[in-house]
């Protein structure tokens, strides 16, 4: 019922910025390849970011 009250791990918010980072990155592509290239680097950058936090949890 409180769901919205809930926080998010770090872990999903990193999930999220990278689906935006990646969408943003795909609309980008359309116009602006090297934009999109920028975008498609810092979502590199936060997926390393997601393998750590999940090896992390996996050990």
């Amino acid at each position: 019922m409180f769901s919205f009250l809930k926080k998010k791990s770090p872990l999903e918010k990193l999930n999220e910025q990278y689906a935006a980072l990646m969408k943003e990155a795909f609309n980008l592509s359309k116009v602006n390849r090297q934009k999109s290239d920028e975008k498609i680097a810092e979502a590199e950058a936060i997926m390393k970011e997601i393998e750590k936090l999940s090896s992390k949890g996996n050990h």
